[in-house]
């Protein structure tokens, strides 16, 4: 995913109201942006930091620029919640995530379970459909480890379960971890953070829903799903 615009760099003053961010931009002038992450954004939101804005030019938006990349610990992170679907269907259509090839069809935001939308089903003859879920990752405590979830998710312990019963039905189900950092090497669950994601998590893949992790490649030019990462049991 190229950034259609140059990226504008900034200084991170503050992140509030969960959506909200302040930043100074290089000539000195404070402005408000749009946080485009609904996550308690845990160890994220260091003031000072750099950090680089995407602009719109829809004269409706209220506020024109939206924050997409953070650098901290000499890495980049991606925040923008709203990247990893695209993220994840591009690198699927370039054969860059072979666990997830050789499906003729994608179809996004699929209804499905009780209350649910599947982030995407795959389909091809001869084989029974792929439901992925793709959860954003950007959490890492120790170094080089990626974690999930950065705060309790009753949501995401809902997906899990919902899963497991498109497994007991015969079709496929795959929970995705993309890491949008440039630092990670390996990937486990933050079970101290959401004790209850990680019952769900356990139940699930021991129920036949698969996990995978990959991380990106992140530059101010560009996201790319670019390598896997091992899930640590």
């Amino acid at each position: 995913m190229r950034f259609p615009h140059p990226l504008i760099e900034a200084t991170l003053l503050r992140r509030y109201k969960r959506f909200l961010a302040d930043v100074r931009l290089a000539d000195g002038t404070e402005i408000t942006v749009h946080c485009a992450n609904p996550g308690a954004m845990l160890g994220l939101r260091p003031a000072g930091a750099r950090v680089w804005l995407s602009r719109s030019a829809d004269p409706k938006r209220k506020l024109a620029h939206s924050w997409e990349l953070l650098e901290v610990d000499g890495g980049l992170v991606g925040i923008n919640t709203a990247h990893p679907n695209g993220l994840v269907a591009e690198a699927i259509a370039a054969g860059r995530i072979p666990e997830l090839a050789g499906y003729a069809t994608l179809r996004r935001e699929v209804k499905y379970g009780e209350r649910s939308r599947v982030d995407m089903v795959l389909a091809g003859p001869d084989r029974p459909p792929a439901y992925v879920e793709v959860k954003n990752v950007h959490l890492m405590r120790q170094p080089g480890l990626a974690e999930f979830p950065d705060s309790v998710t009753a949501r995401g312990s809902r997906h899990l379960a919902e899963l497991q019963a498109i497994v007991a039905v015969g079709a496929r189900a795959v929970m995705l971890y993309l890491v949008q950092r440039t630092d990670c090497d390996r990937f486990a669950l933050a079970a101290d953070l959401d004790p209850a994601y990680a019952r769900a998590f356990a139940a699930a893949t021991a129920g036949g829903v698969e996990a995978i992790a990959y991380a990106c490649r992140i530059s101010a030019d560009e996201i790319v799903v670019d390598r896997p990462l091992p899930v640590v049991r």
